[in-house]
């Protein structure tokens, strides 16, 4: 975006009166500053910087103690890019912001090869190279609660006289009474450009789901993606509610998944997933096989915080192996039905909870690989995959960062820096978390044992 461009946009906004510039992290979150439109050129020119270290500190904004970017470098400065995207309206509220995200680069231009944008960035360059445009849509599950005491709890819904207390999945009397909150979530899509959807009531208490639209450029997917969850939680907020997109707010409830569906283009706009059959191409089967190969090792970015392995549990909808299947909502991977021009991959393993950029870029970075190397599947899955002979994937948070760590595909994805900081912080996350005894161990074990 030029200068004059951004000033005719505010010009057209009144109500602006100072810039958010947003960088994400690692876990996913936006971190930057507030500055006043008069650094609006400093910005769109390149003078603006941010701390290198800001895109790996751990889910409290810590830094990571044994981060090279930190001490050990002197903490120095990356130049902040601002991305294709442009200016982000935030409100129409009188004394509103708007919002640049920004990538940083070092100082010769170079990109930070430990910025999650420009993970995914890399990848997309890959799949220009190979004459290949992925084409995604993302899937995002939350739940409305309300926060008692700092626990969250179900909802009481407008016009209900008690607690939500149980699922009422594809509820149209829910979604009816919440007409005001939809309605002002799709109203601040509008304004970011974030192409919502359809909207659903899911399986848990309280628990919605709302579909972004497939764009065939996976950065503005991912962008969508982070800018929806920032949108629903503003939202419920002036709503009374306190939206999460935790991976299992509820051990009885079911989890909040990011599920992603994709497909590939070749030069001349042909999906390359389909060969006129029910079955797919080969070129499918072969990103198939890719994915399943690097599962196992990139499930720490599907499933990055402690609380995420709480979802991924048998018969509970959120995958437990590295298995795939046609039309079959217990495999990992998933070729739904439909058209044959349509054919695409779910990818069902992410929880609501990660970093969309990450996610992308490992998916969109492994099926590529299996593309190159014509890699071929093991037997698609009928039936319970669950009950299948298939690899198991880590299921707590310690294996999944020890397969990371020791994984290949990852560090050629992502770049061997990215994974070792990206570890770093998951290690100290945990580290923190084992040093608090949960009320629960007191209760079960304080005067037992």
């Amino acid at each position: 975006m030029t200068f004059q461009n951004a000033q005719d946009w505010l010009a057209e906004h009144p109500e602006v009166n100072a810039i958010i510039i947003g960088l994400c992290d690692i876990n996913g979150v936006l971190r930057g500053k507030r500055v006043p439109l008069s650094q609006l050129d400093k910005l769109l020119s390149g003078g603006m910087r941010m701390p290198q270290s800001a895109c790996t500190v751990d889910i409290w904004g810590h830094d990571i103690e044994a981060s090279e970017l930190v001490f050990e470098s002197g903490d120095g400065d990356g130049v902040c890019n601002v991305t294709e995207r442009g200016i982000i309206g935030q409100s129409e509220d009188e004394n509103a912001s708007a919002m640049f995200q920004v990538m940083l680069t070092l100082e010769d231009g170079t990109p930070m090869a430990t910025d999650p944008r420009q993970a995914l960035v890399k990848v997309v360059k890959r799949l220009k190279n190979k004459g290949l445009t992925a084409v995604v849509a993302t899937e995002l599950e939350f739940y409305l609660t309300t926060v008692t005491n700092g626990v969250a709890v179900p909802p009481t819904l407008p016009n209900a006289l008690a607690p939500t207390t149980k699922g009422n999945v594809l509820s149209v009397a829910e979604l009816a009474s919440l007409n005001a909150f939809l309605d002002d979530v799709y109203a601040a899509c509008r304004i970011q450009n974030i192409p919502a959807d359809a909207a659903i009531s899911e399986g848990g208490a309280g628990q919605f789901e709302i579909n972004l639209l497939h764009t065939a450029d996976p950065l503005k997917a991912a962008d969508d993606a982070l800018l929806f969850k920032n949108v629903v939680k503003d939202t419920a907020r002036k709503h009374g509610f306190c939206a999460t997109f935790m991976a299992k707010p509820f051990g009885d409830q079911p989890g909040n998944g990011m599920h992603v569906h994709f497909s590939m283009l070749d030069s001349d706009g042909n999906n390359v997933f389909d060969d006129g059959t029910d079955v797919g191409s080969d070129t499918l089967r072969f990103a198939v096989a890719g994915l399943l190969s690097a599962m196992h090792e990139s499930t720490l970015l599907f499933a990055p915080h402690q609380n995420s392995y709480r979802r991924m549990r048998p018969n509970s909808h959120a995958p437990t192996s590295a298995a795939w299947g046609y039309e079959n909502r217990t495999c990992a991977i998933r070729i739904p039905g439909g058209p044959n021009a349509a054919r695409r991959i779910e990818h069902r393993v992410a929880g609501a909870d990660s970093n969309p950029y990450l996610v992308l870029a490992a998916i969109l970075g492994s099926a590529l690989n299996g593309i190159d190397a014509q890699l071929e599947p093991a037997a698609p899955v009928t039936g319970n995959a669950y009950d299948a002979d298939a690899p198991s994937l880590p299921l707590d948070w310690l294996s999944a960062i020890a397969a990371f760590e020791q994984g290949k595909t990852m560090a050629d994805v992502l770049g061997p820096q990215m994974v070792r900081l990206f570890a770093q912080a998951k290690q100290q996350e945990l580290q923190h978390f084992l040093s608090i005894v949960p009320d629960a161990e007191y209760h079960t074990y304080l005067e037992t044992v």
